[in-house]
């Protein structure tokens, strides 16, 4: 519950106080329920109609359990970037935007945030490397020393969100706040 509620308002960007405000809930109740307290009658049905969804959205019949085989999916995807340049950022992203789960798509946008800033961190690497080298007098061609170095952490970056996955149903290495 918690985790639907929160994505969806967060899809709407919404904060939590434009959420009660809209639906008519007080905060606190908000906050609980996005705590992992279950809605009921009038409150789940202002909270579905605000965020435009059907009330057995917000809700499981049983005990909710979160699946992350898409989440792994797109994590495993993002080993396709070891061997085509950018692949790590955008077969992720194609596998992101196709998912219809808000967890598993919530999962996909931090592993692609991630992504993106290794991205980024290597090619400014890659740029400038010539110029370190020439500034230090290296004869060593330091740009294969970053890819290397960059292709272990994207590896490790890969292999310890895969465990976590596993094990946690959740990441170990994401973004504090998602940029996607």
């Amino acid at each position: 519950m918690k985790n639907t509620v929160k994505v969806l308002r967060e899809e709407k960007n919404m904060t939590q106080t434009e959420l009660a405000e809209r639906s008519g809930i007080s905060l606190r109740t908000i906050q609980r329920i996005e705590a992992g307290n279950i809605p009921r009658g009038f409150t789940l049905k202002a909270i579905a109609q605000t965020l435009e969804t059907e009330p057995e959205n917000l809700i499981s019949t049983s005990e909710e359990i979160f699946t992350v085989d898409r989440a792994k999916l797109i994590n495993l995807s993002a080993l396709s970037g070891l061997v085509i340049p950018f692949g790590g950022v955008i077969f992720p992203l194609i596998l992101t935007y196709r998912t219809k789960d808000p967890f598993n798509k919530e999962l996909g946008k931090n592993i692609v945030g991630v992504q993106i800033i290794l991205a980024v961190i290597v090619s400014v690497l890659m740029i400038v490397s010539p110029f370190i080298q020439k500034a230090l007098s290296v004869k060593t061609p330091l740009f294969l020393m970053f890819l290397i170095a960059f292709l272990c952490i994207k590896l490790l970056v890969i292999i310890k969100n895969g465990i976590c996955l596993n094990r946690k149903n959740d990441l170990c290495i994401k973004l504090k706040t998602s940029f996607l």
